[in-house]
């Protein structure tokens, strides 16, 4: 328990009513989740203003409010006249989700005060950087949570995860959890919608790393241009102690222009003259895994390493997760290992087997990401390049069009089958994706049950090709019209394999 006094300090803010030394039980921003005791935050959202659900929240048992300065909801006579009423203390203050990430801070324990956070922003790349980074903290003995797309992971506990960076009373809770499991530090993704909404507000991050821009996250709901996305990104570097910053970027003189007058700038990159730099990038197959072999230079380790990821990006990704580790004093052996052997779920996980061919999971669930995937895997491939993707129900037909015809013209064979189905027939579904495929001379095959298209794949493969199962990737669920089952691609390639091995 605590009081609204301690909840507010440090921040600047004007008592309506009430009295600040009052107990409270409880914190909630959703009139729904209120309970006897709760001090309740009315914050704005896309559709709906929270400050219009402050007498249910006062119905639900909350005993204090923490209200944003200009709101026009509710007049300042039925304000008073609310928190009279009922005993309510009511706070104003200029934005209440800032207000909302200090008093969630506050409220458990300030736990980014006993974590080192590092945190990892850009269009592309979070998901994959942060598990390196996490990779090669725990094998310098680290303690080391996640926060992040596919999952939260605390200790040894992996959840998976609703958003890229949580709202930030979510986040603290989940940083609270990561010290109570004698974490010491974190790596989490930090999405521009989580800097924008200052989810993220308040916190220090020992390094604030970006990785690059790209035009997504465009629309309505989310960035009104560019300029407003680049705008929201840089803001980790607000409170970052340093500042990492993909070189090779466009905007990176930008960046470091903004960030250099806040923190220490550290750069990374391939083709560009920078502070963490690769070299010498050559293909390289290692039993299951492909990737790069590549020279690094930077002010902590010098030789050669080899990043166990296909592509020019993943080699951007282990540079970022590299300096990461240099700033953070770890050794190089470790970067080393880790770097070799990262599986970050899929993302080009490789599953493996013993029949002579790579079998790949990958999240490519969109035309531009498929594309990428294939053409990485079709640089190291000496074989055929077997493809296996649906797409999902309910979502823009324009998409299955558009994958269709990549991976006709892509892949040397397709299986086509169901991704998500959810409220629509898998074949209506199929139908679509061959629109797209059959304005290419692709070789495919159509089968609606994702196991057995699965099965096929791999039944067909010879030793050299390669087999990508895309769409899915770290998702272990399928969604039908009346259920939703468990279904994990990789785990389902290796029972598939261990039948053929037999």
């Amino acid at each position: 328990m605590t009081t609204v006094r301690n909840l507010v300090q440090g921040m600047e803010y004007i008592r309506i009513e009430g009295s600040l030394d009052k107990a409270v039980e409880s914190l909630a921003y959703d009139s729904r989740k209120v309970a006897p005791g709760t001090l309740f935050v009315c914050v704005r959202g896309y559709v709906v203003d929270g400050h219009a659900f402050l007498e249910k929240a006062i119905a639900g048992g909350a005993v204090a409010a923490v209200i944003q300065k200009d709101q026009t909801v509710i007049a300042q006579d039925d304000l008073v006249r609310l928190a009279k009423e009922n005993n309510l203390t009511i706070v104003a203050v200029d934005n209440t989700r800032q207000a909302l990430a200090r008093i969630s801070s506050h409220y458990f324990g300030d736990p980014t005060e006993k974590l080192a956070v590092y945190g990892i922003t850009g269009t592309k790349g979070k998901t994959t950087t942060t598990y390196m980074v996490r990779d090669v903290l725990l094998r310098a003995g680290h303690t080391t949570g996640l926060v992040g797309t596919v999952a939260n992971i605390i200790g040894e506990e992996v959840r998976p995860a609703s958003h890229t960076t949580p709202e930030s009373y979510e986040l603290q809770s989940v940083l609270a959890e990561m010290v109570g499991a004698g974490s010491d530090s974190c790596v989490m993704e930090v999405s521009s919608q989580g800097l924008m909404l200052d989810r993220v507000y308040g916190m220090r991050f020992a390094v604030g790393a970006f990785t690059n821009l790209y035009h997504d996250h465009i629309g309505p709901t989310e960035h009104a241009n560019m300029e407003e996305y680049l705008d929201a990104k840089r803001k980790i570097f607000d409170r970052s102690d340093v500042g990492l910053i993909n070189m090779d970027t466009p905007v990176s003189l930008d960046l470091i222009a903004y960030a250099s007058k806040r923190t220490e700038v550290i750069t990374f990159g391939i083709d560009n003259s920078c502070d963490v730099r690769a070299l010498h990038l050559t293909k390289q197959l290692r039993g299951d895994r492909i990737g790069t072999s590549f020279q690094i230079e930077s002010p902590w380790y010098t030789g050669e390493c080899y990043v166990g990821m296909p592509g020019k990006f993943n080699v951007y990704n282990a540079l970022c997760a590299a300096a990461v580790a240099g700033i953070a004093g770890v050794s190089f052996d470790h970067v080393l290992e880790s770097l070799a052997e990262v599986r970050v779920p899929g993302r080009i996980q490789p599953v493996k087997n013993d029949l002579g061919f790579q079998v790949f999971v990958d999240y490519a669930h969109n035309a531009a990401s498929l594309e990428n995937v294939l053409i990485t895997l079709r640089e190291y491939c000496e074989g055929r390049l077997i493809t296996v993707f649906g797409c999902g129900g309910n979502r823009s037909k324009t998409r299955r069009f558009e994958m269709g015809e990549v991976s006709g013209n892509l892949s040397d064979l397709t299986v086509i089958t169901s991704d998500n189905p959810r409220s629509e027939e898998p074949m209506d579904i199929i139908a679509d994706i061959l629109v797209g495929f059959d304005k290419t001379t692709g070789v495919r095959e159509v089968e609606p049950d994702r196991k057995e298209a699965i099965r096929r794949a791999l039944s067909i493969a010879k030793p050299g090709d390669f087999v990508l199962i895309a769409g899915k990737g770290h998702e272990d669920y399928q969604i039908f019209k009346d259920r939703t089952i468990h279904f994990d691609d990789a785990q389902t390639a290796l029972e598939l394999l261990a039948e053929l091995h037999v």
